[in-house]
């Protein structure tokens, strides 16, 4: 085959934006359930309707839910822990009138909870009692949502335990005698301080005497807790970052003679790697027990994912013993008996729900989120990069250059750089099989994914090194990263873009207005004033600016000083915005007054407001529209000519 010789952005690809959205599913939440495997596919060609799977003994798959139902909760705004499954029964949220649904699989739902403006998620079956255990969010009255943790039976709700700004992970003994929770209160995220709570049941099923087990509650210093589940053999395990790693913990059930201060907390597995992830969603799970006690784990180490078992029982040296597969990105592990499902991919393969054999280690693929058969010599893989930052700190991400058999470039010329700033901006950017990242590569661009200070997997410390600095340390690890990689001789300095969403979309934005290295960006459903964050929110991130920023409206000129709406002067390079017009988490107003200001100034600017999109879009049209208009967007400020035919983006001043 023989190879062109064109500029970097004007490659032919054969990754389209059509075929990514077309082929594409949102793969989530797998679970077992005796023979039978469940997981959740968000499906862009349904609108982005979350249907639930079954796949029976035989192999065979079918929707579990019917044409008409969406598995989501709104519950934290984020959702999760929207179904759980107990024999041919299926419980699950629906997002048209966020009720609680009863089905059989495949059957015709039947509402469990009373109309109003309840949201409800991590869904527990209390089968000794003939009830479901949840999280309750009432928003009712005016106000934040109250949160509790309720059972529900006959079509009512009852409150088992409430007071506490935020609750989640009911988790029931295998006896049913007793209930762990955890709890979380303003101003603290669950993944700076939480505490575990453990009661028994009376007779009348009511929770009785609950004790803090770890966390503030226990009179601890303040730690995250992630995932309480209880062994067979009835031992409560959860993981803890008290270390300043998220590692394991089992508590016996001792407490002092006054049953207040938890005893007999042991640690498990000491190791530098984190074994949880950021509680942004319900129904979170990294870790279950094999039908032998065995503990089987995904863990993070160095930005990438792995996954290993851990005998409890065993002496510490043999405790623990790595499962060799292809993966580096796995989540949402379930176990039963000998078997294992969860979600996994790597840098060549498209995230997949995969079942795994305990005894024989091997694996199958149950689904696949995408269709598309890509040549892999098409696809970048990605080059993990540890770079020097400000404050004498070290930050890291994913490199992925330029990748198409078909071209090379023109001798002397280096790729433009497309820098990513994940959301959050407590998250972390994976090195799973990403197809819009290969839309980039592909074409010509090089690609950088940030994990900035504050990013997860390097440790409760690293974690917190954005506490104050939330507008700064991140915004000097974008610039930082993409300077480092110029200076390596691997991109053009001239031509650097930044692109990011929600959180990621505030350092966008700050990276333009206060730092001169891009010159580009795109931010989608981004943050441009935080002050309008801190007073026009969700309950969730309520008081998340507390940490980030600092005391609102005490610190109001440290809000200020960091919102780039109040800096448009300083703001002199292209810029376009992507926005859901019906997002909660990040009004539209954000996005519409650094536009104005951006018109206002003479700077190109370009808007793209979606009808139906809320944070995060969903629907296939979206997300190929987006992805194309960014290609284009950047096609018209850096002046190479798209090989394909896109419908161009109104772009404002712009000669």
């Amino acid at each position: 085959m023989t190879t062109r010789t064109a500029p970097y952005g004007s490659w032919k690809s054969p990754i389209a934006s059509e075929a990514i959205v077309s082929a594409g599913l949102r793969l989530g939440a797998v679970a077992i359930d005796d023979d039978r495997l469940f997981w959740l596919e968000g499906r862009p060609s349904e609108k982005g309707r979350s249907v639930l799977v079954a796949r029976e003994a035989d192999g065979t798959t079918r929707d579990a839910i019917p044409e008409g139902f969406n598995v989501r909760t709104r519950a934290h705004e984020y959702g999760g822990g929207a179904y759980t499954i107990a024999g041919e029964t299926v419980y699950f949220s629906h997002d048209g009138d966020r009720r609680l649904y009863k089905t059989a699989i495949g059957g015709k739902p039947e509402a469990i909870t009373p109309e109003g403006n309840y949201r409800y998620a991590d869904l527990c079956v209390d089968a000794t009692r003939d009830r479901l255990l949840a999280i309750c969010e009432d928003a009712n009255s005016m106000g934040e949502p109250i949160a509790s943790l309720v059972a529900i039976a006959g079509g009512t709700a009852t409150v088992l335990a409430e007071g506490e700004t935020f609750y989640a992970s009911p988790a029931l003994s295998p006896d049913g005698a007793r209930l762990a929770w955890l709890t979380w209160n303003h101003p603290d995220m669950p993944w700076n301080s939480t505490t575990l709570w453990v009661a028994a049941f009376a007779a009348d099923g009511t929770l009785t005497e609950p004790v803090a087990i770890a966390g503030v509650g226990a009179g601890l210093d303040p730690e995250s807790v992630f995932q309480p589940q209880w062994s067979p053999d009835g031992a409560l395990y959860f993981v803890s970052d008290r270390s300043n790693w998220w590692n394991f913990y089992r508590w016996d059930g001792g407490s002092d003679g006054d049953g207040q201060k938890p005893t007999a907390v042991a640690e498990i597995y000491p190791m530098e790697a984190e074994f949880a992830t950021p509680q942004w969603v319900f129904g979170m799970s990294t870790y279950g027990f094999a039908s032998d006690g065995t503990i089987v784990c995904t863990y993070t180490k160095d930005g990438l994912w792995f996954l290993a078992t851990i005998d409890p029982t065993a002496e510490p040296a043999d405790r623990f013993t790595p499962i060799e597969l292809p993966y580096s990105d796995i989540s949402s592990v379930r176990v039963s008996g000998d078997r294992a499902v969860f979600l996994a991919g790597s840098p060549t393969t498209p995230g997949a729900a995969v079942l795994l054999d305990l005894t024989t280690r091997k694996t199958e693929i149950l689904q696949r989120s995408t269709t598309l058969d890509i040549d892999p010599r098409y696809l970048s893989e990605p080059v993990p990069i540890a770079f020097p930052t400000t404050d004498g700190d070290t930050a890291y991400g994913f490199f992925y250059p330029p990748t198409n058999p078909d071209y090379t470039a023109p001798n002397g010329e280096h790729p433009p750089l497309l820098v990513k700033s994940h959301g959050g901006p407590t998250a972390a950017t994976g090195s799973s099989l990403s197809l819009r990242i290969q839309y980039w590569t592909s074409r010509g661009f090089a690609y950088f994914d940030v994990n900035y200070r504050g990013s997860t997997g390097y440790g409760r410390e690293y974690r917190q090194l954005l506490n104050g600095k939330w507008g700064i340390a991140d915004v000097d690890d974008a610039v930082c990263g993409a300077q480092n990689l110029a200076d390596r001789g691997w991109v053009d300095g001239d031509r650097l873009a930044i692109s990011g969403g929600s959180a990621g979309g505030y350092t966008v934005l700050s990276a333009l207005t206060f730092r001169d290295t891009f010159k580009a960006g795109a931010s989608y459903y981004g943050i441009s004033d935080l002050e309008a964050l801190a007073k026009d929110t969700h309950k969730f991130e309520a008081r998340y600016l507390d940490s980030l920023v600092g005391d609102y409206p005490a610190e109001k000129d440290t809000y200020v000083a960091r919102s780039p709406i109040h800096f448009p002067e300083k703001l002199s390079c292209p810029a376009i915005f992507f926005q859901g017009l019906e997002d909660k988490v990040v009004p539209p107003n954000q996005a519409e007054m650094m536009v104005e200001a951006l018109r206002d100034k003479g700077v190109p600017v370009a808007y793209v407001p979606f009808e139906g999109e809320q944070h995060g879009f969903r629907q296939a049209a979206t997300i190929q529209r987006a992805l194309d208009g960014e290609f284009y967007f950047y096609s018209r400020v850096f002046g190479y000519a798209p090989a394909d035919e896109i419908e161009p983006v109104a772009i404002e001043n712009l000669d």
